[in-house]
């Protein structure tokens, strides 16, 4: 899958296809507005990707030292692109893995 399927993907609304990794149903959820099912999904996997969306959606959320602190268990600098841009980012990587 590719970001412009995996975002019309994301117009089609309901819920996220079964089949589809929690990391992706996190990004799935936040860009359909429900940021407290997307963080509930990435607060418990231990892995660096899960560490960025943490981070991501703590930076969405306004407490950037909580983001900080994710940015670098994640590995990654503080996104110094909007949130559009860095979500899509996210998604890039995790639909190339």
């Amino acid at each position: 899958m590719n970001l412009v399927k995996f975002k019309q993907l994301l117009q089609e609304g309901g819920s996220p296809p079964q089949n589809m990794s929690d990391m992706r149903k996190a990004l799935w959820y936040d860009s359909n507005g429900n940021w407290h099912r997307a963080h509930e999904i990435v607060q418990d996997i231990q892995s660096s990707d899960a560490f960025w969306i943490h981070a991501y959606l703590h930076r969405k959320e306004g407490d950037l030292g909580n983001a900080l602190y994710w940015y670098n268990k994640a590995g990654q600098k503080k996104s110094e692109e909007g949130l559009e841009k860095e979500w899509e980012q996210i998604a890039q990587h995790l639909l190339s893995a």
